[in-house]
């Protein structure tokens, strides 16, 4: 058998830990000059602050199944 899988319980939600990182990836842009890392850094706080909101988008009513 092979190794235990090591679990994490989660102290933050989801949508926590994708704002915080896109929090932290701005700062991190910032102190760069402009340039492709810069703008890699900017892309990926964007796809995390999209990553947030999603959870907020599928709970809404009109999504909900209807039975």
């Amino acid at each position: 058998m092979g190794p235990k899988r090591r679990r994490v319980k989660q102290t933050n939600s989801l949508e926590e830990r994708l704002l915080e990182r896109a929090r932290q990836l701005r700062q991190q842009a910032a102190a760069l000059s402009p340039g492709i890392e810069k703008e890699a850094l900017l892309k990926l706080a964007r796809q995390a602050e999209a990553g947030a909101g999603m959870t907020e988008w599928l709970r809404a009513p009109s999504l909900q199944s209807q039975t």
